[in-house]
């Protein structure tokens, strides 16, 4: 085979290819078209879910389940106790004795760094 039969037959392919495609994308877009926006009012009705109606006796039936759920729960959990009232030292003020020391011994620390600098 010369390259030029070799060329068609792969310019047919792409061909045959191509249509392929085109088929598949058009039987795509007649299936399932495209909307951007709100639907037409005559579409939108018909895509409205229906609300399910629950009778009053399966209503009772689940709400009297689910308090027995909270009750069991309710019974299985440990009852904590009331944190008990410790008495939390106060702290007492610096006596005036202790203050002035304190004072003393603060002024003298910062008479030393100013002789260092």
């Amino acid at each position: 085979m010369d390259i030029r039969s070799l060329v068609t037959e792969l310019r047919e392919e792409i061909r045959r290819i191509e249509n392929a495609i085109n088929a598949l994308i058009g039987l795509g877009s007649v299936s399932a078209p495209h909307h951007r926006g709100r639907l037409p009012k005559s579409q939108a009705a018909q895509l409205v879910p229906r609300k399910r109606k629950m009778s009053a006796a399966a209503r009772k039936r689940i709400a009297a389940a689910q308090r027995a759920r909270w009750a069991k729960q309710k019974a299985e959990s440990t009852p904590k106790k009331a944190p008990s009232a410790k008495k939390v030292p106060v702290r007492k003020g610096m006596s005036p004795a202790a203050r002035k020391k304190l004072s003393a011994m603060m002024k003298a620390r910062w008479a030393a760094r100013k002789n260092r600098a």
